[in-house]
């Protein structure tokens, strides 16, 4: 004997996990062009209803928590099979260039997860490829290839900053988004290198 409503549970969480995709990939299209992208806009791109919406994320906050998470799983992932091996200053330009499509793919999530989420947990959001890039410096200055006449810290924030400026500049249609990753990973060599 079957146990009965199987078929249809099955068929709800199916749905439900479907709506949970779609809801998460339009936030992440939408958050990223328009960091005050609304419920009912982010709703609206999944093609599901406010009600649905709900239903699976108690808060538009949650929902860019849950978009923040998977953005950095995402940028975790694709940075962990770059090759960083050779030349540090080669190896920072496939970083750099890497880097560039992630944080525009994201582009203005940054801004919207930091109206909701804490200080705290958007420094952790940058601490994985702040690590990749902290090392590439101190073997670059170790090898005589960067310099080493100012803070590395200060080297990281000016990186963060390039990076995220050429996504601004590029979703404001200043530049395009094919020669970003060229400026940012020549604008920032040319400013870290000896």
């Amino acid at each position: 004997m079957a146990a009965t409503g199987t078929s249809a549970d099955r068929t709800k969480r199916a749905d439900a996990v479907r709506n949970i995709e779609a809801i998460i990939d339009a936030a992440t299209r939408t958050l990223a062009v328009n960091p005050d992208a609304s419920v009912n806009e982010i709703a609206r791109a999944a093609d599901v209803g406010r009600v649905t919406l709900y239903g699976h994320f108690d808060s538009r906050a949650t929902l860019i928590r849950e978009v923040v998470d998977r953005a950095i799983a995402q940028t975790d992932e694709a940075l962990a099979r770059l090759d960083f091996d050779g030349d540090p200053r080669d190896a920072l330009g496939r970083l750099l260039e890497a880097t560039w499509h992630l944080t525009h793919r994201f582009g203005a999530i940054v801004v919207a997860a930091s109206q909701v989420l804490p200080a705290e947990q958007m420094r952790r959001a940058h601490d994985g490829p702040a690590a990749r890039v902290r090392r590439l410096l101190e073997r670059g200055r170790t090898t005589g290839r960067f310099r080493d006449d100012v803070p590395i810290d200060w080297q990281i924030s000016l990186i963060q900053a390039i990076v995220h400026g050429a996504s601004s500049a590029a979703h404001r249609g200043e530049i395009t988004a094919d020669v970003a990753p060229v400026l940012v990973r020549d604008a920032v060599l040319a400013a870290i290198s000896t």
